[in-house]
């Protein structure tokens, strides 16, 4: 039997406007980039995203949350979505996600808050989420195991990068 370490304690929130400044600043790193396009975006890329995160939270009762650690500095996000391309994926299907700031990462919170993550959306009535992973994004392959995602396709994407799409059923 192996054993377990605790999780950290983690809250969710609605994302704020001045959570868009705090998402670029923690996401501003290479390493935290690595799979999202490899270069840190712009200031406007997460105040139009945390802006449509408050939109699908009045909307769907969930968004992508902003992860605050117990002393309430901001971790970075996890939460779900409706699947946001119209032309490739799961489209219709709802995403489950998190970014961290790199000096966050190995420390459970992304496993505690996307636990917190599917406990809303089942409660919400969604059905299944999906998680879609970069295959050499170990450290996202390694969360959805915790939670309990199963490997449901391993696909290909139009530049040539593989992808892994995990799923949950409720």
């Amino acid at each position: 039997m192996t054993a377990h370490r605790a999780l950290p304690v983690v809250r969710l929130r609605v994302p704020t406007h001045e959570d868009a400044i705090a998402w670029h600043r923690v996401f501003d790193d290479p390493d935290v980039m690595e799979f999202h396009g490899g270069a840190s975006a712009e200031l406007s890329v997460y105040e139009e995203l945390t802006a449509r995160q408050r939109k699908h939270d009045a909307e769907h009762g969930f968004c992508f949350w902003t992860m605050l650690d117990e002393d309430d500095e901001v971790l970075g996000f996890t939460g779900a979505q409706p699947w946001p391309h119209a032309t490739w994926g799961p489209v219709g299907e709802i995403e489950i996600g998190w970014r961290l700031g790199r000096r966050h990462w190995g420390r459970g919170y992304a496993t505690a808050a996307a636990l917190v993550t599917l406990e809303r959306v089942r409660a919400a009535g969604v059905p299944s989420v999906v998680a879609m992973v970069d295959a050499r994004n170990e450290r996202s392959v390694g969360v959805t195991r915790r939670i309990g995602m199963e490997l449901e396709e391993r696909y290909e994407l139009p530049d040539g990068r593989k992808g892994m799409r995990f799923r949950s059923r409720f």
